[in-house]
This record gives C-alpha cells, structure tokens and sequence, in this order.
C-alpha cells in the first residue's frame, strides 16, 4: 500500500512537471508596439484687412496686420463721414473652427463724436474655409461742435475654438 502511494505521488509529480514543460513549450509571448502621430494642424488667422468704402476727402491710411491683430488709422474729416475695413479670417488649418466668443470694446475716454458699428464673422469655419467682418469708422452726424477729443480706439477679440 504505501509503494501504491509513493507510486501514485510520483507519477502525480511527473504529469506535473510533463504539463510544466508542455504549457511552456506552447505558450507564446505576444509583444505589442505602436506610435501615434497628430497630423492635423490649427491655424486660423487673419489674412487681410482693406478699406473697402473711404468718404471723400478722408484718409483710411494703410491697414496693418498680423496672424492674430489687425491695425487701422481712419481719419475723418466732417460729421457724417466714414470708412468701412473688411477684415479677413481664413481657417488654413485642417480642423474645423467655431466662433466662442467675440468682443469690441470702445475707448471710454475716446470721443464720443466718433461711432464704431461692427459686424460678427461666420460662427462656424470649416478647414480651408473664409470669412470676415466689417468695422465702420464714423464722424457722428449729429455733432454740432468740434470734440475736445478727437480721437477713439476700439479693441476686438476674436476667439476661434476647435469643433
């Protein structure tokens, strides 16, 4: 009986070491390498700004600009007079682009006889796409009096996110 048991464990010990060496002769080891890459690129950015409509007698001065700034010196001569910038974005990235957020703020201690009307770009700008805004510079008609002070700024922001 005990040589049945020595026997028993034996042969038991032996499979054991039989299955060892079959799971490791059909095991495979699987490695695993990858690189990820963004190709896409953002870039959205002005590209023109003209003078698009000069009263007579005015000077609308030469348009500066930048990738994201835009500068322009009207000089209005009367009540009533104006010039009109177009200012040009284009999306020549390759996301597409939504307008978050849009602010012009005027000078408070500006003018108050020099009018600043804006419109708003495209609110969405696919990848390749344009759009624009005009601003209009204007002499108020209804002034009566040469201003103390005559000259207003505005600032604009812009701000483009990715869809």
């Amino acid at each position: 009986m005990k040589n049945k048991k020595i026997i028993i464990i034996g042969v038991i010990i032996i499979v054991i070491l039989l299955m060892a060496v079959a799971y490791s002769a059909l095991a495979t080891q699987l490695s695993l390498n990858g690189t990820a890459e963004i190709v896409s690129e953002w870039n959205v950015k002005i590209t023109s700004v003209t003078a698009q409509y000069v009263s007579e007698g005015c000077e609308a001065g030469e348009p500066q600009f930048t990738n994201t700034t835009a500068t322009f010196n009207a000089e209005l001569v009367k009540p009533g007079d104006y010039i009109t910038y177009f200012i040009q974005i284009e999306n020549q990235g390759t996301l597409d682009a939504t307008l978050k957020n849009i602010t012009f703020q005027e000078d408070q201690n500006g003018s108050p006889a020099i009018i600043y009307v804006t419109t708003e770009p495209d609110t969405s700008l696919k990848a390749g796409a344009k759009t624009g805004f005009l601003v209009k510079v204007e002499f108020d008609e209804n002034t009566t009096e040469m201003p103390a002070v005559k000259n207003k700024t505005i600032t604009g922001i812009i701000e483009y996110v990715q869809n």
